[in-house]
């Protein structure tokens, strides 16, 4: 399979810079994989789609604030936090960063150090920093590189239903849930189920290789505890409808599932799927709008197929034109995709 296969054209002026308020009057696409019928709706109403045989899977990792900038010899540096290994150490990219090599240091806003105690193969830098408060409050709001004027708060990128703080950016496809939408949807008796994967560089990296079996994903913590592992497998022995919400709630369940039932799990998934990989524990999924050749659109794209669609990279690809031709808003704050 090729990169290229999984490339369209976006000019910038489809790529959200803020969310729409209220959250739920974000449009949402849906696709009615039996029939082929695409509808055009908005978010609240998939009320009308969900019921008491629904289980919503939902991703729970809260954002840090993981942009830090600080100076360095009269020069402005920026240090993205990747992922927490210890106390008050972190796995990092500098930007730039070639002149940070291990044993540099530099002063950080609130005067503090900070230290290059490695760097690895990738260029990641491992990061331990002296500093007496939390690192994480010195920094600031992750948003991606193309949200590049935005007016959005850090509360603006975060679920209603966050909870657990690790992720370098946002599980976008739950932005468009409301407390009183989930309220609703209780109420109609749909179930939730929360997981948690903390987003790092293994949903975010760009696919560099053309072939993109070559593609290596970087790991990211996740867990489906035991209480929820047990609610979904009973769903599914009950034949109950189980949604993800976003891919990286797939991701969990996927890396989740051995020998026919979901498992509780806690550790490193480097999971990646793409056109042909054999789903176990997914049966409709909510998701954003995403990057061309993103490892995101390729999860996508093996969905569609998984749920009999021909020649799912095609497809995807043909849903996000008619997204444009319907001024759909892409990637983070971006509308949203409802298939089943």
């Amino acid at each position: 399979m090729k990169l290229s296969d999984f490339d369209y054209d976006l000019p910038k002026s489809f790529i959200a810079q803020d969310p729409v308020t209220p959250r739920d009057s974000s449009k949402m696409m849906v696709f009615d994989t039996s029939t082929g019928k695409v509808e055009h709706k908005v978010f609240r109403d998939v009320l009308n789609y969900l019921g008491s045989n629904d289980v919503l899977v939902a991703n729970r990792s809260k954002v840090i604030k993981a942009r830090i900038n600080f100076s360095n010899n009269g020069k402005f540096f920026e240090i993205f936090l990747l992922k927490k290994i210890g106390e008050k150490t972190y796995e990092c990219i500098v930007k730039p960063g070639k002149k940070f090599q291990v044993g540099s240091d530099f002063m950080m806003i609130d005067g503090s150090n900070a230290f290059v105690v490695d760097v690895k193969d990738d260029g990641v830098r491992v990061i331990r920093f002296d500093t007496k408060d939390d690192p994480e409050e010195l920094g600031r709001a992750p948003f991606p590189p193309y949200i590049d004027h935005s007016s959005s708060s850090m509360d603006d990128y975060q679920t209603v239903y966050a909870k657990e703080k690790g992720s370098v950016a946002s599980p976008t496809a739950g932005l468009h849930f409301t407390d009183d939408l989930v309220t609703k949807l209780r109420d109609k008796g749909v179930m939730f189920e929360k997981v948690l994967l903390h987003i790092g560089l293994g949903t975010f990296q760009p696919v560099k290789t053309e072939n993109i079996l070559d593609h290596k994903m970087h790991t990211e913590f996740c867990e489906l505890e035991g209480s929820s592992a047990i609610n979904l497998n009973e769903a599914l022995s009950d034949k109950k409808r189980i949604v993800a919400v976003g891919t990286t709630s797939v991701r969990v369940l996927e890396s989740s599932f051995k020998d026919g039932k979901l498992i509780p799990f806690s550790g490193e998934t480097d999971i990646f799927i793409y056109p042909g990989y054999e789903w176990k524990a997914v049966d409709a999924l909510m998701t954003n709008f995403h990057l061309p050749k993103s490892t995101l659109i390729m999860l996508v794209a093996s969905f569609l197929e998984h749920k009999g669609v021909k020649n799912g990279t095609k497809r995807v690809l043909e849903l996000y034109e008619e997204a444009k031709e319907k001024m759909y808003r892409f990637y983070s704050f971006g509308d949203s995709m409802f298939i089943y």
